[in-house]
């Protein structure tokens, strides 16, 4: 169920509301158990606590979930949560939330983490798949696209009509793009490219494999790229704003916009707030 902005502002005006809020998210979810005797009914209780109704003792069912992992109220991770839905810069959420940049970043850094957790390997694509890869990072300076020294190198596949893949790989030899593809997409697919060699050796894996060369045209007929182009433009404008990401870091934050990518017109934030609800391992 999406929460309307008229039902969070309430909620944001009052920490018990908050916290009663999560509770039931919880409950709905996979439950809450007492970690003294196992009972799974409780009291709601003020100052982010229950009580547990078999044994009367008091815990945080918060304090193990990802909520628990930075000290600030409950309110405010949902005031934190509401910005990472609507893809502001942790910087600009810092004000707006009255916490420090390096918290506000360290929330959002979990956030996607637990994003990235959530990334399920559904089963593979298949039918008309596009494959291309992309740069990112690095100096400006220089060779630009394949060739160009100090770049990430993200390889996308998407499924027309359907959902889209990323992973950052080492190279954009037939060995690393391959491999990748047969990882992920069904034998028998369509798959189309741009004329790149790495991709001369789909056709021996089981793929019928269509080419497009850009020198030329940007379509012909049904052969064209222009979905995994459109889904490096939606990721290239989100990303631009962190001004530098950390190539340690990056795996995260490509793995966010694809999973914004497809959850168009979904519930962001309900389905964040019931990851973060999930037990830390």
């Amino acid at each position: 169920m999406r929460l309307m902005m008229e039902e969070l502002i309430h909620l944001l005006s009052d920490e018990k509301e908050t916290v009663k809020f999560l509770y039931k998210r919880k409950k709905g979810i996979n439950g809450i158990e007492c970690p003294h005797c196992g009972g799974r009914k409780f009291y709601l209780m003020s100052r982010k606590r229950v009580r547990c109704k078999r044994c009367h003792r008091d815990h945080d069912f918060l304090k193990s979930t990802w909520f628990g992992r930075i000290r600030i109220s409950y309110a405010r991770w949902l005031i934190l949560i509401k910005l990472f839905e609507l893809d502001v810069s942790a910087r600009k959420a810092s004000a707006q939330a009255d916490l420090s940049y390096p918290t506000t970043l360290k929330a959002f850094n979990i956030i996607r983490y637990v994003i990235a957790l959530h990334i399920t390997k559904k089963s593979k694509l298949q039918g008309k798949i596009e494959a291309d890869e992309a740069y990112f990072g690095g100096k400006k300076k220089g060779k630009r696209g394949r060739g160009s020294k100090n770049k990430i190198i993200v390889f996308g596949i998407l499924e027309r009509n359907g959902t889209v893949s990323v992973d950052i790989v080492q190279d954009a030899s037939a060995e690393s793009l391959v491999k990748e593809t047969v990882k992920k997409v069904r034998r028998g697919s369509v798959v189309y490219t741009d004329k790149w060699r790495g991709y001369d050796s789909l056709m021996f894996c089981g793929y019928r494999h269509l080419r497009i060369d850009h020198d030329r045209e940007f379509t012909k007929g049904k052969v064209y790229i222009n979905g995994i182009e459109g889904f490096w433009s939606f990721a290239k404008e989100r990303l631009i704003k962190h001004h530098g990401i950390s190539p340690r870091k990056f795996l995260y934050y490509i793995k966010e916009q694809e999973w914004r990518y497809n959850h168009r017109g979904k519930d962001i934030f309900g389905s964040i707030v019931n990851y973060m609800l999930g037990a830390v391992n």
